[in-house]
């Protein structure tokens, strides 16, 4: 597994320390993305929160899944949240160190008063100390928050002080970006008034319990105002894998006001990721859950599909000029703007959501823009099934004949390709292990690109025989 070390630097630690209007919550960043480039610990807001206790609690959660691997969480975990200003809110994400979880507490404009937000995307320090003192703050307490550096540490400090190396495993950063995409295909399953939400969410296994998803994945269904387990996919239910994985969640319970649920439509009995957000005063905190703990995102293949078109390539390069840090991107104005229709202004999106340069809201569904402070590129360059798609076109491999393609591999065994309404499928072993639920192989990978780049050929013939 390809990994690199991740230094991540800060003028001092995160702290919570007394001032005469109550405490200041210090938050501090690291280098960044900005709408005037990167930038050294960047400063996002100084204002207020309105409900301390609250937003304590829920940026615990988010540090909680960045500390946490729930599949073999003997191995050691600790990434930095991710800070984004989208101008009007707050997000803080952070990815599980198994790959399979990521979070995402959303601060609304209702929950910050006095200060305006700015723009860009940075990991900020959540260290020990500050978790504790986090722990410790009441209800009525007046919280000042601050992202960024201080003026008098801007003015006064001469480099950075703390300086953490991290382990950043190409898995991991294919994942963070994946959840994005897999997100998008999700739809609005369940909403749960705040008492339902309670009951139903105390009364999932813990993390270390004796009830474990060994058995097959779990499936809840709506049922008046609340859910119940069922033990098959029926239709409207929606899975629930590794339930013990929601254990993040605990912290903000007594808070919620409600609990929506977003999922796929059930297409069989295979699990199914899905996403869990308790509404709170002024914010939101979501965990996206991969289809089984010991799977993380980076394996879904969800966007195989759009990172192997060379037209969505070029088209996320504009797009990706167009954005401004939206808290919501409309597919319509950026349609008109860049001169695309809007299905490959999409396409465009999801290259986009892969590289880590969208993430996306499901509460609004819609794309949002932020920049992940990571190797970017490396998520695209890295993809194995999209390097040997790639190989066997290179290698002349892929032969077309009508609905029917017969791919080479590389040990010189013959694989059939057979389009079937729009669905590719193989004879190779992954076809038949996933059935197409982790995305195409790479041979109907290659015979998609080999199909495209001929279509696109026979198009640019008919252009230039109009011409003459």
């Amino acid at each position: 597994m390809t990994r690199s070390l991740q230094a991540v630097a800060y003028r001092r630690p995160s702290a919570l320390e007394s001032a005469a209007d109550g405490r200041l919550l210090g938050l501090e960043t690291s280098r960044g993305a900005t709408p005037t480039g990167l930038q050294d610990h960047p400063r996002f807001f100084s204002g207020f929160v309105t409900s301390p206790q609250i937003a304590a609690a829920a940026l615990l959660a988010v540090a909680d899944v960045a500390a946490a691997r729930y599949y073999q969480p003997q191995l050691r975990a600790s990434l930095d949240p991710v800070v984004t200003g989208n101008g009007d809110r707050l997000r803080f994400e952070s990815f599980s160190g198994c790959g399979g979880v990521y979070a995402r507490l959303d601060v609304l404009t209702p929950g910050l008063d006095g200060g305006e937000v700015g723009h860009g995307t940075t990991n900020v320090d959540v260290n020990n100390p500050l978790r504790e003192a986090l722990s410790r703050i009441g209800s009525d307490d007046p919280l000042h928050l601050r992202v960024g550096p201080d003026e008098l540490a801007v003015t006064t400090l001469d480099g950075p002080v703390v300086e953490k190396k991290v382990p950043l495993p190409d898995r991991w950063l294919r994942g963070f970006a994946e959840a994005q995409v897999i997100a998008a295909g999700f739809d609005l399953r369940a909403e749960l008034p705040a008492d339902e939400a309670v009951r139903f969410l105390r009364g999932l296994p813990r993390a270390g319990g004796t009830r474990r998803s060994a058995a097959g994945p779990r499936w809840v269904v709506p049922m008046g105002h609340g859910l119940r387990p069922t033990t098959r996919p029926v239709p409207g239910a929606v899975c629930l894998p590794g339930p013990e994985r929601l254990a993040a969640l605990q912290r903000v319970l007594r808070h919620a006001t409600a609990l929506r649920v977003y999922g796929p439509a059930v297409g069989g009995a295979a699990a199914e990721a899905a996403a869990w957000e308790v509404v709170l005063p002024g914010m939101r905190l979501t965990l996206t859950l991969s289809p089984d703990a010991s799977r993380g995102f980076s394996g879904e293949g969800g966007a195989l599909d759009a990172l192997a078109t060379e037209e969505a390539a070029e088209d996320a390069e504009l797009i990706a000029v167009l954005l401004a840090w939206e808290p919501r991107v409309d597919v319509a104005d950026l349609a008109a703007a860049a001169g695309l229709t809007p299905e490959r202004v999409r396409a465009a999106l999801v290259r986009l959501g892969t590289s880590g340069r969208v993430g996306y809201d499901t509460a609004e569904a819609a794309y949002f823009h932020r920049e992940l402070p990571y190797d970017a590129e490396r998520v695209e360059k890295h993809n194995p099934r999209l390097r040997s798609a790639r190989a066997l076109v290179a290698a002349g491999a892929v032969s077309l004949d009508g609905p029917l393609a017969t791919v080479t591999a590389e040990d010189g065994h013959a694989h059939r390709v057979r389009d079937e309404a729009g669905v590719l499928t193989c004879s190779c072993l992954w076809w038949a292990k996933y059935r197409g639920g982790r995305g195409p192989c790479k041979h109907a990978l290659a015979v998609r690109m080999v199909r495209r780049g001929a279509a696109t050929e026979q198009g640019r013939a008919v252009v230039g025989g109009g011409a003459r």
